[in-house]
């Protein structure tokens, strides 16, 4: 079989696949300057939870535009066994607890925080990537599935890959048309249709997700009303339907101010919002940090950009970091944390979150 692609990203609106690295760039800000020198005709890559962290950025050999992914040949998942939860839910309750007490503190400047948990997960051979690909696209056909080589980002991340399917959009820029569609609030879904159904209507009347999606909205206009006119934000946030989960969902459009504003430009100045960070952002990812460690790739940005300044970022949820040698997976999920949040709820949150990571997988939750 051919080396496997060093990126991917598929969804509804096309699919992007790069072979071979020709240039890393752990360097944003290089990565952008040679885009904007002409160096290179597009970059594609991840950036990291914390952009002070390296990148995994790169010019590729090949690129390929189409529709979807190619009928790659499915290959037999391998067994599957849970390594290590982290942390322990019990933990991960606490975590949530001690947050909810900061934010219901007096005169508290954190409004939100999103605090997340992993699974290790070891199989008894090598997952292959393009069968997860495939896996995922066919368990949700309008989610964005993503494969980075992170190998850009230095010796730690050599040969490792992120894999995932991400329903969030960060942004995607068109000339001077700009778009985004954030997601943040969720509620399962069901196999029973009625349960289903009430289960979305629950979510759109809940005070508590409104509250929490509201917040990623005003950060968003905040962050674009700078670089954008014309900024269309629908007034009430949509029901949107994953394979696993209901969330919700408010598309966003303008028109850039600047043509020399790239999609690299815009994935800046949101990244990360509070759908994966918090309010305030600085406040939030410092108590991450401390509760958390550092998340490396997970709740970045997976996108790419070219060198007339277009280009598309999703947001990395939903997704693992596989070893080098494709026997180790980190699937991480987590769950944006109100006043109002209910620590034993938040656990059920991210356990239904991993659902579709898992399933691609072929793993159980």
């Amino acid at each position: 079989m051919t080396p496997e692609p060093t990126f991917v990203l598929a969804g509804p609106t096309g699919t992007l696949i790069a072979e071979g690295i020709s240039t890393p760039y752990p360097s944003v800000s290089e990565a952008a300057a040679a885009l904007r020198d002409d160096e290179v005709p597009i970059i594609v890559g991840a950036l990291p939870f914390d952009l002070d962290a390296p990148a995994a950025l790169q010019a590729p050999q090949y690129v390929d535009f189409s529709h979807g992914l190619p009928h790659w040949p499915m290959e037999a998942m391998p067994n599957v066994r849970l390594d290590a939860t982290l942390p322990a839910p019990e933990e991960h309750r606490a975590r949530v607890s001690r947050a909810v007490q900061q934010l219901r503190a007096p005169n508290s400047e954190l409004h939100k925080v999103v605090l997340a948990r992993a699974l290790r997960m070891v199989a008894d051979s090598p997952w292959d990537v393009r069968t997860i690909l495939q896996r995922l696209v066919a368990a949700d056909p309008a989610a964005n599935a993503y494969l980075v080589d992170l190998s850009p980002a230095g010796p730690e991340f050599g040969g490792a890959a992120l894999v995932g399917a991400s329903p969030e959009l960060l942004v995607a820029r068109n000339a001077d048309q700009v778009t985004c569609q954030p997601f943040a609030g969720s509620a399962p879904r069901s196999a029973d249709p009625d349960t289903d159904r009430a289960n979305g209507a629950a979510l759109v009347e809940s005070g508590k997700n409104r509250h929490e999606h509201q917040l990623v909205i005003d950060a968003i206009r905040a962050a674009l009303d700078p670089l954008c006119v014309d900024l269309q934000i629908a007034t009430t946030p949509q029901l949107h339907a994953t394979d696993a989960l209901w969330h919700l969902s408010t598309p966003i459009s303008g028109r850039l101010r600047r043509t020399s504003t790239t999609a690299i430009d815009l994935a800046l100045a949101l990244h990360p919002t509070p759908a994966v960070g918090g309010v305030p952002a600085d406040t939030a990812a410092a108590l991450i940090a401390e509760l958390e460690g550092d998340r490396g790739f997970y709740a970045g940005a997976v996108g790419w950009c070219d060198a007339g300044g277009d280009g598309r970022f999703v947001v990395a949820i939903r997704c693992a970091l596989l070893s080098a040698d494709r026997r180790t997976a980190l699937a991480h999920s987590g769950g944006g944390i109100v006043a109002e949040s209910d620590p034993d709820d938040e656990v059920d949150e991210t356990t239904t979150k991993l659902t579709t990571i898992m399933t691609g997988l072929g793993a159980n939750t």
